[in-house]
């Protein structure tokens, strides 16, 4: 009613203000805001009473919910009960059955058992094996489900039946087999019977030492006619026909295989138990005999009984597996032959023929084969005489050096300009591939001790060798010079002077030089492939670097010999330049020809030896090194001879080192058609040697006024604190006594003083110039002299 009258209101108010419609639209807005303020206030006046209501009957269903649970426990704990009793009710049938289950089993087994054994016993008796191999073996199942029931008297009596019955059936088993095959006589004619075969078949089930008489009484009988035929006193008993004892053993393998390969079970292994107990009678039979003819055996007939022998075992391994060597449980046959990986497979086709197929020892390794299980079975009894053989090598390496020896004085040294020349003697390579079939021959004969004795042998003639062959002919030294002069030295002719070894000798030398580095190398590999063939134990005692050491002398010393000649041959000629009057030298012109003499002894030695020392450069390379070293402090020395020194005669020994220095640079490759670079371990000492040389030249060619200038000038270029080379080099200037006191005085004073080192004491150190720095000032004393000369 309120409502309306205000609406009335509100309509009559509008009639008579007349409002503008943006004041209606706004006075509406107000009042519909009005009206849902209104409303919501009423909606919330009633949700305090809907949310009392809704916890109630929360409440409610809580308590319906616990009542529910309850219901559920007490149901569950009923049904718990119930199960319990229905299990333990199970469980007692269960082991009412278990019970009676075992008591139906055990007497069905004791039915079996007392049945068992009666059928045993009367089987026995009657030698019906075949049948007693299967019984027995269940008889023997079933006794062991008793074991825990031995207390009581009826099961001990059918036990003590049982092992009776085991007992009387071994005891007959062996009485038949030796009734078939007695101790002594012939085996009965008819071949094996079947009794025999189903024997052998209880024999697996009896105790093992049963099986292993009947095997070891077999096996004696069946060698007894190897025995008899082979005995010591008999001719075929010797080892040059050892081959009929292999021959014999072969053709019974055969007899045995058709007459009795099916009599023994398969897996008692019988062809092999022969070949085996027919190797260790014979090995046993051979070392008797041969330690009682031990002065008869020769080292042809050693060989040739060896020989056959390791064919025959290596003839065992291809047929054999060798699991009877070690009997043991559990071995069994191999499945995959043995004939891709016998290690005497190659050997056997071309034993006769190994000299005639010699290989380097430098040769690829190849993979080692398997041990041959029979190896050494029977091959071991030779081994205690083995002495004669290394005996024997002894003898034919010294014959062998001997003609080396020979061969060489008879074709003398090799030729020069022959492809010989430098080459390695062919004799070398001749022993190497004796000792190669010497240690092939050994290592099959034996890996032990021998092998030491041969390697021994090895060494001995290796260092005859390196002493007969190779230093023993080097060529020898001369301190007579050959009658060379200085005058003679000084003359211009070509050829003219003649080096102090011939070139035939020069080749020699290379050649020996060559072949000791051959013999270097294969001495080496020697020593490894020895340590392959000795034993592991034994690798310790090969030992071949004494040997090594000898071969590396012999080069030393060939380098030496090459280094001296040149060296010698260059002698005269420094002489000569020490004793020429370089103060009264007027002009500079070309080289001096003492400088021409050493270039022409370079010009001839060096080719021949650079050629003959192809293969080995890196001793030709040591050869220029050693010859460097030894004549760039001779040629500084004579250098300090050469006293007094003009201006001009010390630019002319500058030219002439200059001219030796490009000459000692270009040694490697000179008078060579291929240039090479030479080494930069071999430049590096010329620069340095011969650049010394410039050095004190240039020194001497300064001026010696004002003296402060030139010690500073010395100590700069020479970097030397010795007070000698400071007077040689006043020697040269040709200063008279009192000012070189003074100028020793004065370069004592002037020295710079050296830094303390790490232990206190005094370290001098001159700071040089460099090799760059010198090359420039050489070039322009090098035009200041063409210069004068023009």
């Amino acid at each position: 009613m309120m409502e309306d009258e205000e609406l009335e209101f509100v309509e009559d108010l509008e009639a008579i203000l007349h409002l503008t419609p943006e004041v209606q639209l706004a006075i509406e807005q107000v009042t519909r805001l009005d009206d849902n303020i209104r409303t919501v206030v009423r909606g919330q006046t009633n949700v305090g009473q809907d949310g009392r209501q809704a916890l109630e009957e929360a409440q409610k269903a809580i308590q319906q919910l616990f009542g529910k649970i309850k219901d559920i426990k007490d149901k569950a704990e009923k049904s718990e009960q119930m199960v319990k009793e229905i299990t333990r009710d199970i469980k007692q049938l269960d082991h009412a059955k278990r019970h009676l289950t075992t008591s139906i089993t055990t007497l069905n087994h004791l039915h079996m058992l007392a049945g068992g054994v009666d059928s045993l016993e009367a089987m026995t008796r009657k030698r019906q094996y075949g049948e007693v191999a299967n019984l027995l073996q269940g008889v023997v199942n079933v006794l062991e489900h008793f074991q825990k029931y031995m207390g009581i008297p009826q099961i001990r009596q059918l036990s003590e039946r049982v092992k009776a019955a085991q007992s009387e059936l071994g005891t007959q088993i062996l009485a038949d087999f030796e009734e078939t095959f007695p101790a002594q006589g012939s085996k009965k004619s008819g071949g094996p019977s079947i009794v025999l075969r189903d024997a052998c078949l209880v024999a697996n089930v009896l105790d093992p030492r049963i099986k292993q008489e009947i095997i070891k009484k077999f096996i004696r009988q069946h060698l007894s006619e190897y025995l008899v035929l082979f005995q010591e006193n008999q001719d075929v008993a010797w080892l040059d026909k050892i081959d009929r004892r292999y021959a014999w053993i072969k053709r019974q393998l055969v007899d045995y295989e058709e007459k009795y390969g099916r009599m023994f079970p398969e897996e008692w292994w019988m062809t092999e138990r022969i070949a085996v107990e027919f190797c260790h009678i014979t090995r046993i039979e051979l070392a008797k005999l041969m330690r009682t003819r031990a002065r008869e055996i020769e080292v042809k007939l050693l060989l040739f009984a060896i020989q056959r022998t390791t064919n025959f075992e290596g003839l065992l391994a291809k047929r054999f597996s060798g699991c009877t060597l070690n009997d043991g449980p559990g071995q069994k046959k191999p499945e995959m032959p043995l004939e891709p990986t016998n290690p005497f497979l190659e050997d056997e086709s071309g034993e006769d023929n190994v000299s005639e197929k010699e290989e380097d020892l430098d040769r690829p390794k190849k993979p080692k084969a398997p041990d041959n299980p029979f190896h050494g079975i029977v091959s071991k009894c030779f081994e205690p005489h083995l002495y004669v053989y290394i005996e024997s090598q002894d003898k034919n390496l010294g014959e062998l050096i001997d003609r080396f020896v020979a061969d060489f004085r008879a074709q003398g040294p090799p030729k020069s300009g022959t492809d010989e020349g430098g080459a390695v003697l062919p004799s070398c390579a001749d022993l190497f591939v004796y000792y190669k079939k010497c240690m092939v021959q050994c290592s099959q004969l034996s890996t032990g001790e021998p092998m030491i004795a041969l390697s021994t042998i090895f060494q001995k003639y290796l260092r005859e060798y390196a002493w007969k062959i190779l230093s023993g002919n080097l060529p020898k030294t001369s301190t007579n010079s050959g009658g060379l002069t200085i005058s003679s030295l000084l003359k211009e002719k070509e050829g003219s002077e003649a080096a102090k070894f011939t070139m035939e000798e020069l080749c020699l030398i290379c050649s020996i030089l060559s072949t000791a580095e051959y013999c270097l190398a294969t001495t080496q590999q020697l020593e490894e492939k020895l340590k392959e063939k000795v034993d592991k134990s034994l690798m310790e005692r090969i030992n071949l670097t004494g040997e090594m050491d000898t071969f590396s002398t012999v080069i030393s010393n060939s380098i030496q010999l090459l280094v001296q000649d040149l060296d010698a041959a260059c002698d005269p000629a420094l002489t000569a330049m020490s004793k020429m009057p370089w103060q009264s030298v007027e002009h500079v012109g070309d080289q001096s020809p003492y400088v021409t003499s050493v270039i022409m002894h370079i010009k001839q030695n060096v080719p021949i030896i650079r050629d003959n020392l192809a293969s080995t450069r890196k001793y030709f390379t040591q050869f220029c090194i050693k010859f460097t070293n030894s004549f760039i402090p001779k040629f500084i020395n004579h250098l300090f001879r050469c006293k007094p020194i003009s201006m001009v005669g010390a630019e002319q020994l500058l030219l002439d080192t200059h001219s030796l220095k490009t000459v000692l640079l270009d040694l490697p490759s000179i008078g060579s058609q291929v240039v090479r670079k030479a080494p930069a371990s071999y430049t590096k000492i010329v620069v340095k040697g011969m650049t010394r040389a410039e050095m004190i030249l240039k020194v001497v060619m300064a001026p010696h006024e004002p003296s402060v200038v030139f010690v500073d000038n010395y100590i700069k270029l020479l970097a030397d604190s010795n007070p000698e080379t400071f007077q040689k080099i006043l020697d040269m200037k040709g200063l008279k006594r009192s000012e070189q006191s003074t100028m020793l005085e004065l370069f004592r004073q002037r020295l710079p003083t050296p830094p303390s080192g790490p232990d206190g004491g005094p370290s001098l150190s001159f700071s040089a110039p460099t090799p760059e720095q010198e090359s420039s000032r050489i070039r322009k004393l090098e035009k200041l002299i063409k210069k004068r000369i023009q």
